[in-house]
This record gives structure tokens, sequence and C-alpha cells, in this order.
């Protein structure tokens, strides 16, 4: 890679040469360069931003079909990453994940997915009419943790399931748990599959040696990133890496017109353009002080009675240690030892400290610290747990969640998602739900991973999880509006 090249930023230099030519606009926006915008609005964000909130123009390019400054940026971004072709996407990873799957699979394709997928790829699913074949990773039963998927269990679900042609995982899972990439990858590709990997979670493991190996270093086909979640991409700004050996690139870029938007957010490629040249230029820099903050805060929050941060060292566990790696940026803190959930200690936290956490689940509050943290940041977040943990310590009385098992995600599939999805539907009371074959992707988000899938079976322990997750204050997607009726397929 060639950091001098690196340090080129096509797409926002031109973005801010055109704001500066003041030219006279008759097009979109109607805003007009921030002339039209709320006054209220200008005075917070300042005047600057509204005149790089452009158009498709010739000095700017145009996403769909690239021949300028937005085809420059992207090539960029490949060599950054590695990859034979890499896509800016302004709708997040979800387009991408759909864009992958509707480029891979075709209508009544069986794709073998780790069931720790995010709600985006059953929409994939849906619309592209392929059929999911789910196998799970496994969880731990002290820290209440599904951890990734492990190199024995995906071979044996490829060697079970030979009709399958495309093999989905996620990696880093949201606590930042890799799958063994490195030899999952190959192993898949000696039995003719095409890779795909959600890695929203790793758009900055290719640039520091201390972190896992990236999907394409482990020589996945494509990966989509969220540049947004974990490096300085705005929100909703991602990419997509994808390699040409097993890739229709033409049809990838053709779908990718169909999933996005007509009307991209200039200022969301130009975050992109910066992020890509920022990690090339400075990445490992610039991570070093984000591993150094996460372990020293992981250090003294394990001195904390009552309190647990996974770690590296945890990973020689039994289940563990078939992992792929850990993110040491992520910091997984379990706290259901203090008689509290992960949603009861967010809650202290963002009310009492002011101090607001990724995620919470009901045994863990999830931290993730990037290259915009600062020493003073975990300092605060670290006496604010010390204090938490003093005040609740209760080491005689057991959790009042020790007995609340993750819920086994392996429900039977009567119908196809699309099918479950484009049926006869009707909407019933949650408690009336079991037996009948759920239309809609019921998830506890986050982190998104669907409990329910189209056309699976509800069953008891589903609906009791979902009740129960209610009740300690997550929030559950795919239910109606008052959280108590459900879509099934008519009967």
């Amino acid at each position: 890679m060639d950091l001098d090249e690196q340090l080129r930023t096509p797409l926002f230099d031109a973005m801010v040469g055109l704001a500066e030519s003041r030219k006279v606009s008759f097009h979109t926006p109607g805003h007009k360069s921030g002339k039209g915008i709320s006054t209220r609005f200008r005075k917070f964000v300042g005047p600057k931003i509204f005149s790089i909130d452009l158009t498709t123009l010739d000095e700017v390019d145009s996403l769909h079909k690239p021949r300028g400054v937005i085809k420059e940026a992207q090539e960029l971004a490949a060599k950054a990453y590695g990859a034979d072709r890499s896509y800016f996407l302004v709708n997040g990873t979800t387009g991408g994940n759909q864009a992958m799957i509707l480029a891979a699979c075709n209508p009544g394709d069986q794709v073998l997915i780790a069931r720790n997928a995010h709600k985006s790829v059953l929409a994939g699913l849906i619309l592209s009419g392929a059929q999911p074949v789910f196998y799970s990773p496994p969880v731990d039963e002290r820290l209440q943790i599904m951890l990734n998927v492990t190199f024995d269990d995906t071979k044996a679900a490829i060697d079970a399931h030979p009709e399958c042609r495309v093999l989905f995982l996620t990696s880093p899972n949201y606590y930042g748990i890799c799958a063994d990439l490195e030899r999952i990858v190959p192993y898949a590709h000696e039995k003719g599959l095409v890779v795909l990997v959600d890695e929203a979670h790793g758009p900055h493991l290719k640039f520091h040696p201390e972190l896992p190996a990236s999907a394409l270093e482990a020589g996945a086909d494509m990966c989509v990133q969220s540049t947004h979640k974990i490096i300085g991409g705005m929100t909703q700004a991602s990419m997509l890496h994808a390699m040409a050996t097993r890739v229709n690139l033409t049809m990838l870029t053709n779908v990718l017109r169909f999933v996005q938007t007509t009307s991209p957010s200039y200022i969301l490629m130009a975050s992109l353009d910066l992020a890509r040249m920022q990690m090339a230029t400075e990445g490992p820099k610039l991570l070093d002080k984000a591993i150094r903050l996460a372990k020293e805060a992981r250090a003294r929050i394990n001195k904390i009675p009552g309190l647990f941060c996974l770690g590296r060292e945890t990973v020689t566990g039994t289940l563990f240690s078939q992992m792929g790696d850990l993110d040491v940026t992520k910091l997984t803190i379990t706290v259901n030892a203090l008689g509290l959930s992960g949603y009861q200690v967010s809650q202290i936290l963002n009310t009492r400290y002011h101090i607001q956490v990724e995620m919470a689940d009901p045994f863990h509050i999830l931290v993730i610290v990037s290259i915009g943290d600062r020493q003073d940041d975990l300092r605060r977040l670290v006496e604010a747990l010390r204090e938490i943990a003093k005040e609740h310590a209760c080491p005689a009385a057991p959790s009042a969640l020790a007995s609340e098992p993750l819920p086994v995600f392996a429900h039977e599939a009567v119908i196809t998602p699309r099918e479950a999805f484009f049926a006869d539907q009707e909407y019933i009371p949650l408690d009336q739900s079991i037996g009948k074959v759920s239309s809609e992707i019921v998830t506890v988000y986050p982190p998104g991973i669907p409990v329910l899938v189209p056309g699976e079976i509800v069953t008891a322990e589903a609906v009791a999880y979902l009740k129960r997750m209610l009740i300690l204050g997550a929030t559950v997607d795919g239910l109606d509006e008052t959280n108590s009726w459900i879509g099934v397929v008519r009967r």
C-alpha cells in the first residue's frame, strides 16, 4: 500500500472545491447551500456543512455510475483494504448485507448461515428468495454470552449440507468475538462455497497487528463493514469489499444500484473518503492508543468486586479457545453479580453519571473504545462502575437473572422467509402464537439477532424469552407497538 497515495482524498477535495466556487444552484437539495435551512439548524452546526450537501454533479461524480472522483476514492479504499473492488454505502451495513446475498444467491438457493446473523441478512433472503440453513454458535453458560461459530461446527454444517453454495458469517460479533475465519474460509472454498462476512464491527482490524485478522485477510469473498461504528465514518456510512475470483462484480454493481438511494449523501461519502485516508495513514498510531486505553480500563474493571470484563485471557477457556480471536477494543462487562441487569446498569450510568454505553443485555453492558476516546473518558467510566459496584455489592445474594438462559434458536422452519413474509398474515396476541408460523423477523435489539425468522414455528420458549426481555427493559423489534401482538401466517 502506497502511503503517499493514501493521503489523497479525491471526493472530499472535489466537494470543497465546488463549494468554494460559489456557483449559483438551481438543482437539489432545496436548501441551496444552506440559504434555505432553518436558522436554528444553521446556528447550531455552522454554515459550511450545507455547502457540501450536494447532489450528482459533474464535479463530484455519481455513486451509481462513478467515473471520476468517487471512482478514485473507491479505488483507494480497495487498495487500503486489500480488495479487488470496494463500494461506498450510504444506508449502513444493512444495504451491504442485502447486496451480498442478492449478488451471490439465486431464488431457491440454500445458504448456510450462522444464527448470530443480523436481521438485515434475513431481509436479504426475503428479497432474494434464497433459503437459509441455520447453524448456531455455542453459548458460554457461565457468562451467558453467545460466542461465535467454531471451525468444527462450521465444517460439520458444510459437510451435512453439500447443497449450500454460500456461507454467511458474522465476525466479529457484537461482543468482539471472532470466528476462526483463517481456518473456516479455506475449508469452505475447498468445498466450493462462496464466503460472505458481515464485518460490521471490524473496519479497523486491517490496520493494527494486535487486532484479529480481517475477513479479507482470511480470504473471504465479500465483506461489509460499518465504517461509522468503529472508525471515522458518519452514521450510515459503510463499505462493501469484494474479491473477483468467486464474485460476479458486474452483478454486485448492478445490485447495489437497486438497494441504494439514487440521492446519496455526499457528506456521508466524504466521511468514507476521509476515514479511509485516516486509517491507511495513521491507523496504527491511532489504534495503539485505543488498544492501550481499552487494556488499562479492562484491568481496572476486573479489580472491582462484582464485575468481570471479558479479555483474551478468557479465550483460553474450553469454549473460548475455539474462537478465532477477540477484538480487545470491545469491553464486555458482566454485571449480574451485583444483582442488577445490564439494562439497569446502563440506565444508572446514563441518568446518574451521564455515560452512555453501546449496548446492554440482561447480563452485560458493552463499551466500544475507539480512536475518538480519551483517557479521561475511560477513567470516568471506571470510577462510575466502581461506585455502582460498591453501592450494590451483595455477594451473598444470588442474581435474579442467574436462571435466565439464552433461548435455543433452532426453531423448525416450514416455509421460506420469503414465502412467509408475502403470505396472507394476521396479528394475534403473543400468548396465542405458539405453534403458529411467524411472518415477522423478531429480534431483541441490539444486537438484532433474530429470535424468530419468517417461516419458523413460534415456540413457547421463544414467547417466554421475549416476554422476559420486555420485562427487563429490552427493545423487541418485530412485534406491534404494544409489544403484545405478533404477525403469523394465516392457515
